[in-house]
């Protein structure tokens, strides 16, 4: 958590730019990636700072929002960060957790903000779509946030950014969202929504997205590698060390503990 805040504004940027994609190298459901899925909590509280609210990510997990935000308008957000793997597929609504969400604002907290990769929600029509308006959360990437904080914006008292936060229901004023499938992608209306409150041009994001794709596609090619080479790795074990690795890969014997310490307390 120092560490993120003590970061030059030029590295934490750098970061920002990578967060929403955990490492593969990082074994799933470990105590890595529970700590990684922390640090991502630490980053977005930070990007909202930089926006000039006054953010913090709550240490204490449980039955709460990760992110809490106070705008010296008045408004308070709770927000949520998604990080997921280049190798995850086939992301539904309970991968976004958007209701629970939506319940973790209740009623204290204006506004649900969900950040997640950009080019990791569904490019076409999604139950996530509709569960965003009527749950109203407001579904924005971590590139929103690295355009935003790019571009230098930061709430003062003349200029707000809750037209941002409130996409939902603005979304559902448009006369078009009443006679359109409320399962089709949103992006297209969040996008300018996003650009029009600090009056950017829609092609200065759509040119990030394509520097943002660019370095995915870097990224990817940087994760094969590694994979590819573990591949090797693995190739050369001997029998004893296969099995070794198979029992450690299925914590057979942190189980077996486990079943243990439960029986002798019986």
């Amino acid at each position: 958590m120092n560490y993120i805040k003590s970061l030059a504004k030029i590295d934490f940027i750098e970061i920002v730019k990578e967060i929403g994609t955990i490492p593969e190298i990082i074994e799933a459901s470990s105590t890595e990636e529970k700590l990684y899925s922390k640090a991502s909590d630490v980053v977005l509280a930070r990007c909202f700072n930089e926006l000039g609210l006054k953010s913090k990510a709550v240490s204490e997990r449980g039955n709460s929002a990760d992110i809490i935000a106070e705008s010296i308008h008045g408004y308070t957000l709770v927000a949520d960060a998604k990080t997921f793997r280049l190798s995850r597929t086939a992301k539904n609504q309970k991968d976004f957790k958007i209701s629970t969400l939506s319940k973790w604002r209740g009623m204290e907290n204006d506004f649900a903000v969900l950040v997640a990769p950009y080019f990791q929600y569904p490019n076409t029509s999604s139950q996530i779509y509709s569960s965003s308006l009527s749950d109203k959360v407001c579904l924005l990437s971590w590139e929103h946030m690295l355009f935003l904080i790019n571009k230098g914006v930061v709430e003062d008292m003349s200029f707000s950014l809750e037209q941002i936060w409130n996409a939902p229901i603005r979304i559902e004023r448009d006369s078009k969202i009443a006679y359109a499938d409320r399962m089709n992608v949103l992006f297209p209306y969040i996008n300018r929504m996003v650009c029009d409150r600090i009056s950017s041009n829609i092609t200065e994001f759509e040119k990030q997205l394509n520097n943002c794709k660019s370095c995915i596609v870097e990224r990817s090619n940087n994760e094969i590698s590694v994979l590819k080479t573990e591949i090797e790795r693995i190739k050369g074990y001997t029998k004893e060390q296969a099995i070794k690795e198979l029992i450690k890969s299925k914590k057979l014997n942190e189980k077996i503990s486990a079943i243990l310490s439960y029986k002798n307390s019986l």
